[in-house]
């Protein structure tokens, strides 16, 4: 019963035009959180959640701006014949650097309207930041988790890589439903 209500109020937030930001940066849930957030045209980190992502939002507008224009740089042939190959091969890593933290989100032009993590004791950061600015949490807590701060709990297994694509999957579905 707890998960159909987080559930439902996803496909709410996403009938309002809302966006939902899946968050799982351990291994088993990254491929997960990426597909299901792909899928449902939504955004996601499952890499490293940098300090003040949301909190400092002007600043972290700033280097997905930054990373944009390096990828723009990169596919134009024309703009990568106006760089020596130093420079190219510099840009090449701040896109990998980039790549990794920031792909998730690039085309993320304003706060989320929910969050879904998995693993509420290892994104503890994104909990805390979401709590400040007052964006609602939906969260898979697990028996070793403190479910404060979470609006939504879903008592599950976060371990199980089975159960993580279950959880993104429905998500994702929701996002989809009430998008449509």
């Amino acid at each position: 019963p707890l998960f159909k209500d987080a559930v439902d109020f996803v496909r709410e937030t996403a009938a309002e035009g809302g966006k939902v930001l899946f968050v799982g940066t351990k291994r088993q849930a990254a491929p997960s959180i990426m597909m299901a957030a792909n899928e449902s045209k939504q955004y996601y980190v499952n890499n490293r959640w940098l300090g003040g992502m949301l909190t400092n939002w002007k600043t972290v507008k700033k280097s997905i701006d930054r990373y944009k224009t390096i990828i723009e740089t990169l596919d134009d042939e024309e703009r990568r014949k106006e760089y020596s190959k130093k420079e190219l091969a510099r840009f090449n890593r701040l896109r990998e650097k980039y790549k990794k933290s920031l792909h998730g989100i690039r085309e993320m032009a304003q706060l989320p309207s929910a969050i879904f993590i998995i693993d509420v004791s290892k994104e503890q950061i994104a909990v805390s930041e979401g709590r400040r600015l007052g964006i609602p949490i939906i969260a898979v807590v697990d028996s070793n988790c403190n479910p404060d701060g979470v609006d939504f709990v879903v008592p599950g297994n976060d371990d199980a890589i089975r159960a993580i694509d279950l959880y993104c999957r429905l998500v994702a579905d929701a996002c989809i439903e009430g998008a449509r």
